[in-house]
């Protein structure tokens, strides 16, 4: 299923015990519909306040007779509009929502303008210094390629007696997006992405638009792998799961 979802008020994707989740809500109502327990695997494990217009989950069910279009008009009455279900397919066999991506795409929002606008507050970082778009197109082509990127990254935690997880990410394409009126739009496509990943580099980036740090700096700070090198993280509602590219036998794109 192809998912979006408002992220606020969600305490990220994953279910947890005692929380409301994005994962934990979908597998209940799927559970209510199928009448029987489901097992949810997401592309992206979108944190707390994050959005998405393209999250792809998928689950097993028994059955080749399964009306999909009634199981989706089920799940957007109970969860809408809040959680949606944009589509519901029948996959190919072996077919994994995380293991069988390609890539995922990320879009960030920024509103450069003096003044907010309230009904753009929900889905964007509001901005109110000027900012150089330029300078932070300029600072994207370090990002490009693979690369450590301990220093945007929220480190994990190690297991007694295993090694630390490789944050190592290949981007594939980063740019930035002058819409005009003051909307600035960053997206970023990666194989994957470590935690917080995305944030951090908005945050440095924006850093870099308004002056407070030089793009020039940022091939040293993703060299460095000092997550002190790098600025605040962007707030989480400004960031969306926009899309997931899979191979011709599982094509799903937001």
């Amino acid at each position: 299923m192809t998912v979006a979802y408002d992220g606020r008020g969600f305490s990220g994707f994953a279910p947890n015990a005692g929380v409301e989740t994005v994962g934990g809500t979908l597998a209940q109502a799927l559970e209510r519909v199928l009448g029987h327990t489901v097992e949810l695997t997401c592309a992206g494990r979108t944190d707390a306040g994050v959005h998405a217009w393209g999250q792809v989950v998928s689950f097993d069910t028994p059955g080749d007779d399964l009306d999909l279009a009634a199981v989706q008009r089920s799940i957007n009455r109970q969860c809408g509009p809040r959680i949606v279900v944009r589509e519901a397919a029948a996959a190919p066999a072996g077919f994994d929502a995380r293991r069988s991506a390609l890539s995922r795409r990320y879009r960030y929002t920024v509103l450069n303008r003096a003044v907010a606008d309230p009904f753009l507050a929900a889905t964007t970082w509001h901005v109110e210094a000027p900012l150089d778009v330029a300078a932070m197109r300029l600072a994207c082509d370090p990002l490009i390629g693979e690369h450590d990127f301990s220093a945007f990254c929220r480190l994990p935690k190690v297991r007694t007696g295993h090694p630390a997880p490789s944050l190592v990410r290949r981007v594939l394409d980063a740019r930035w997006l002058d819409l005009g009126d003051g909307l600035l739009r960053f997206d970023i496509e990666a194989r994957s992405f470590c935690h917080q990943m995305v944030r951090s580099v908005v945050g440095t980036l924006v850093a870099m638009g308004a002056g407070r740090k030089r793009p020039g700096e940022m091939r040293g700070i993703v060299a460095s792998g000092d997550r002190a090198r790098a600025d605040q993280l962007a707030p989480a509602h400004g960031l969306c799961l926009w899309a997931v590219v899979y191979d011709t036998d599982g094509s799903v794109e937001g």
